[in-house]
């Protein structure tokens, strides 16, 4: 993710081929706009794989 929020330029978030939030990395990462934005993040700060 650390990756992710240094290289990108833009942060597309995708749950079963359907574009649920879009953004710039920190504002993504920092605190994203939706429930399933939330969940995803609280899954890899826990160190869960996550499945879409």
């Amino acid at each position: 993710m650390a990756f992710a929020r240094e290289a990108a330029s833009r942060v597309i978030l995708m749950d079963r081929g359907v574009v649920v939030e879009t953004g710039e990395p920190e504002q993504f990462f920092s605190g994203p706009g939706t429930e399933r934005g939330r969940q995803f993040l609280q899954r890899f700060a826990e160190g869960r794989r996550v499945v879409a």
